[in-house]
């Protein structure tokens, strides 16, 4: 079992940045890739940015790319994921998932709301 608790998230002007934080307990050695993904409104949840816990290795969405940035702090099982350069539409909740090495599963976070809004 993985636990993931989300913080971060919050209310922000057009323009402005948050970083959100993603903490995992649990069986974390277990973890093979931990990523962010957002669910606006009336919308499918989509990918947003992943990151292996091994070597690193990241993908993102192309419509986050050169704004987003995630990251990982393995001593402190925390992912992280900056978002700079906030627009009206990254408004959504934003959620963590990790998935397991092995059998796939899947494990989310609670959400974090993000809003940008003047």
């Amino acid at each position: 079992q993985v636990q993931l608790v989300e913080s971060g998230g919050g209310l922000v002007q057009p323009g402005g940045s948050l970083r959100l934080s993603c903490a995992a307990s649990g069986s974390i050695f277990s973890i093979y890739t931990m990523g962010w993904y957002r669910q606006a409104p009336g919308k499918q949840r989509e990918l947003v940015a992943r990151i292996t816990s091994a070597g690193g290795n990241t993908n993102y969405a192309d419509s986050m790319k050169g704004r987003f940035t995630i990251s990982r702090d393995n001593a402190k099982n925390t992912v992280y994921l900056q978002m700079n350069s906030l627009k009206p539409e990254d408004t959504a909740v934003y959620y963590c998932n990790a998935v397991v090495m092995g059998t796939m599963t899947v494990y989310w976070g609670q959400g974090t709301q993000v809003t940008v809004s003047s």
